[in-house]
C-alpha cells in the first residue's frame, strides 16, 4: 500500500461534476449564443488558467474570461443548495485515517471553494493538505498540482495514490508518477486512460476493497 493519498474533489469526492457540466453549457444562454455540448467534456478536470483558452476554441468571439466567471458563479450558487458525497468516500477516508495514511485534496477549483467544502462536510480530520487550482501555474493535465500535494505530504509522488474521475486528472496523476486510480463519474475511460491507471473502478468502495487486499 502507498504511504499517501491525494484526492481530486469535484466528481471524485463530491457529486458536483454534473453541476459543472450543466453550467458550462447553459452559460451560453446569457451571451445569446448557441450552446456547445462538447464544451463541458473539454473542461472536465482542467485548471483555472486553461479555462479561458478552452472557451475560446468554442466561442472565438466571446469574452472568455467573463464566460468562465459566469459559469463558476453559477456553479457556486447551485452548489450552495445541495451537494452529495460520492458513494464510498467516507469509508475510504476512514480507512486511510485508521492506517495513518496522510491525505490531501488537489482540486482545479479555487482554494476558498476547497476549504468551504471540507468545512461543510466536516473533513478537517482527514486532510492535512488542501490545494486549489489557483495555487499553481499549470493546471491538469500538467502534473504540477499532484507533485505539489506530494511535496506538502512530504512523500515522493510515486508513493502516493491519486484518485481522479476526469481524463485530464488521470493524465496529470500519471504524469506525476503517482499510482493513479480512476473512479468513474460522468465519463467512461478510454483504452488510453486505462493504461495510465493503477486501477479503474465504478465507486470508492470497489477501489477500497482492492487497496485492502494490497492489489493496488
Amino acid at each position: 500500500m502507498k504511504r499517501g493519498a491525494i484526492f481530486d474533489m469535484d466528481g471524485t469526492l463530491i457529486d458536483t461534476e454534473k453541476i459543472y457540466r450543466k453550467a458550462w453549457i447553459e452559460t451560453a444562454d446569457s451571451f445569446g449564443v448557441e450552446r456547445k455540448p462538447d464544451l463541458a467534456a473539454a473542461m472536465s478536470g482542467s485548471g483555472l488558467a486553461q479555462m479561458p483558452s478552452i472557451v475560446k476554441k468554442f466561442f472565438p468571439d466571446l469574452d472568455a474570461e467573463e464566460y468562465v466567471k459566469r459559469t463558476l458563479d453559477k456553479v457556486v450558487k447551485e452548489a450552495e443548495q445541495h451537494i452529495d458525497v460520492k458513494p464510498g468516500v467516507e469509508n475510504i477516508l476512514n480507512y486511510f485515517l485508521s492506517e495513518k495514511i496522510p491525505m490531501a485534496i488537489a482540486s482545479s477549483s479555487e482554494s476558498f471553494v476547497v476549504e468551504e467544502r471540507v468545512k461543510r462536510f466536516g473533513w478537517e480530520k482527514y486532510f492535512s493538505v488542501l490545494i486549489g487550482g489557483d495555487k499553481i501555474s499549470n493546471g491538469k493535465p500538467a502534473p504540477d498540482i499532484f507533485l505539489l500535494a506530494a511535496e506538502k505530504l512530504q512523500l515522493p509522488a510515486k508513493d502516493c495514490y491519486v484518485f481522479e474521475d476526469s481524463f485530464n486528472g488521470v493524465r496529470a496523476g500519471a504524469a506525476a508518477n503517482c499510482a493513479t486510480i480512476m473512479v468513474i463519474d460522468c465519463v467512461e475511460p478510454t483504452e488510453e486512460l486505462r493504461k495510465l491507471c493503477a486501477g479503474v473502478y465504478d465507486d470508492m468502495n470497489s477501489a477500497l476493497e482492492d487497496i485492502r487486499l494490497r492489489k493496488i
